[in-house]
């Protein structure tokens, strides 16, 4: 056997670019490169071929990884059996169902928990005092498995002076308070005690917090909901620096801006497409460099934690959030996250059980021991098109960042709405293209299944009414806390899911006394329809609609308009080749019009006598759909 190595290029002739060129516009039958040029929401251009000219990767102009300003990631050595912290959240409401499911993850592979905590219980477990989180966090060891907090409707004060007083002054324990006054601001529409009060309390107990807890962090500035409101990547990133240089600005008074700076995480969303979740990341980080250079702060690496979009998640055919969760896994692990926590796939539906968060979990756990994701330092390091777009990305938030603080800061924007108005503009655009399956959402707005095995969820836990956070603890911590102010309020960044157009009308269909159906009018031979009817049959299943057909193919418009009537539908569509609609499809469109159709659509863009609507690629799916259940009368 041969110690050489061969080419598998070795046979072919070297091509040039020019050449690769040529044929690219010879299969797109001379459209060029523009045709196959994707567009984001913030107007960036994803090309199919990116080059050393875009990046110039051999110099290595971004530094290697572990060398500040950190553009790179904090190490050029992974830890190898933890590159990245595995980081499960829990929102049971219950106190002890939480602490069995906490206790249960972590045996199984979870390196750090998530605690959400929620007064309501609606989105989170009722820990309201010292004791709640005695019972809740019984057995846990916060020197080796560390403890975050998500505070659901709060600025998180409160729920952090109740997790410093569980860890009873062992400075070891790795706890991440993730306090977020201008988070809270954003998610909720109201800041309790307004935001001098809100920064004074934080920051006096943040001073409190790092003196006891070294090995903790105080604050997490978070932009996911920038994210979950339908915004595009350059406002998230925009948002999430503006967030952190407003905190910094508002805790100056209280506590030391390098530590501050030093004590703080950063979360985004990553969604399903991983090329743009791991630019997302990277470009983070050099907002972020630039940021400190800009604060004369000295370098420290930027703490990234990386959270599965919810927005994406879908309720029917959920299994496919599976697929969903491992994409942004992915950007996560490959695009330097150093703390991932990936959403439970049953979440859209309730409140995840067992299942849910085996398959969260052990997706992290299979992309690091099995397909070894964290085994080296930044992977995707001079890769041009990653490089580049997340260049192009940092522009982008860059300039929006600057509109923020043109307006006063992240706290003033907010306050007048102003940043608010901006997402909304990018969530209706991306509503549009969504409605137009521009933007397809697989199992819902693509393939969907008409008749599908639900996933499970929890039982519904008892929640405890008027349950209120304990004072108790951040007084005893900060017992020279000044009197609180009036509330600060905004227009709240309201969570959307991408799919819910599309869901809301499956659910309407699937309330109804009788399935609702289309009839699918064919013409000619199967060779000549089948195109056009599985697109009309995908189509209309994505508002709940069956499609139903003769049971051999209609010969003359006379046998369509039996096959209709026998079929007990009330719309119908035709279904056909070009050439077809020429000589068929108006005689057609009468026959069935005859025969009691309320409304007759065809498959493709042809226009004639007893046709009321038009259904082809890129029209607007939405709006049919609508139409259709309407003359259904759902």
């Amino acid at each position: 056997m041969s110690d050489h190595i061969l080419p598998l290029s070795s046979t072919f002739p070297d091509a040039t670019e020019a050449e690769w060129m040529a044929s690219v516009e010879k299969a797109l039958k001379g459209r060029g490169l523009d045709a196959i040029t994707r567009t984001t929401a913030d107007g960036l251009k994803i090309r199919p071929l990116y080059r050393e000219s875009d990046f110039p990767a051999s110099t290595d102009p971004l530094g290697t990884p572990g060398a500040a300003p950190y553009l790179r990631g904090a190490t050029a050595a992974p830890n190898p059996w933890l590159p990245w912290d595995i980081r499960q959240a829990f929102t049971h409401a219950s106190l002890e169902q939480t602490h069995d499911e906490i206790l249960r993850d972590l045996e199984r592979g979870v390196s750090s928990i998530e605690l959400s905590v929620d007064a309501t219980g609606r989105n989170g477990v009722q820990a309201m005092s010292v004791l709640d989180f005695d019972l809740t966090l019984t057995g846990v060891d916060a020197s080796i498995a560390g403890v975050a907090l998500d505070p659901v409707m709060t600025s998180g004060t409160r729920e952090a002076a109740l997790l410093a007083e569980w860890a009873r002054n062992k400075a070891d324990a790795k706890l991440d308070y993730n306090m977020d006054p201008l988070g809270a601001l954003a998610r909720t529409g109201t800041l309790a005690s307004g935001l001098d009060g809100a920064f004074t309390e934080a920051g006096m107990l943040g001073k409190v917090l790092v003196a006891k807890y070294p090995a903790s962090n105080l604050f997490r500035i978070d932009a996911r909901a920038v994210h979950e409101a339908g915004g595009s990547e350059a406002q998230e990133l925009a948002a999430l620096i503006a967030s952190a240089v407003d905190t910094l600005r508002r805790l100056a008074p209280h506590l030391d801006i390098a530590t501050a700076a030093a004590k703080t995480i950063f979360c985004l969303a990553l969604d399903a497409n991983y090329g743009i979740g791991v630019a997302k990341l990277r470009a983070a980080r050099r907002l972020w460099a630039r940021v400190e250079e800009a604060l004369g702060l000295t370098a420290t690496p930027m703490r990234l934690q990386g959270y599965s979009s919810a927005r994406m998640l879908t309720r029917y055919d959920a299994w496919t959030n599976m697929l969903r969760g491992t994409a942004a896994a992915f950007a996560g692990a490959v695009g330097g996250a150093d703390i991932m926590t990936i959403r439970p796939f049953n979440e859209p539906l309730g409140t995840p059980e067992e299942l849910g968060r085996r398959i969260a979990r052990n997706t992290q756990l299979i992309a690091m021991e099995e397909s070894q994701l964290g085994r080296v330092a930044d992977p995707t390091g001079g890769a041009w098109f990653t490089e580049t777009f997340a260049n192009e990305l940092a522009e982008a938030a860059w300039a929006e960042f600057q509109a923020i603080e043109g307006e006063g800061g992240f706290a003033a924007s907010l306050l007048s709405g102003a940043f608010q108005a901006r997402v909304k503009a990018k969530r209706d655009a991306r509503a549009k293209d969504i409605g137009k399956r521009k933007i397809p959402i697989t199992g819902v707005s693509e393939f969907p299944l008409l008749e599908e095995i639900s996933a499970p969820v929890a039982d519904a836990a008892h929640v405890r009414a008027g349950a209120m956070l304990d004072d108790e603890a951040l007084q005893a911590l900060v017992p020279e806390l000044p009197p609180t102010g009036d509330d600060a309020t905004a227009e709240a960044l309201t969570p959307i899911r991408l799919g819910a157009d599309f869901e809301a009308l499956r659910d309407k269909a699937a309330a109804a006394a009788k399935a609702p159906a289309i009839f699918l009018a064919t013409l000619g031979p199967l060779a000549e329809f089948t195109a056009r009817a599985d697109f009309t049959r995908n189509l209309f299943a994505a508002g709940g609609l069956a499609a139903k057909e003769a049971p051999v193919p209609p010969q003359s418009a006379a046998e369509a308009a039996a096959a209709f009537k026998a079929s007990g539908c009330r719309i119908a569509c035709i279904c056909g080749s070009d050439a077809r609609y020429a000589e068929e499809a108006d005689a057609t469109a009468q026959a069935l019009k005859a025969a009691g159709a309320q409304h007759v659509w065809i498959a493709g863009k042809h226009e004639g006598s007893g046709i009321d609507s038009q259904v082809f690629m890129g029209c607007d799916v939405l709006h049919a759909l609508k139409l259709a259940q309407a003359e259904l009368g759902l």
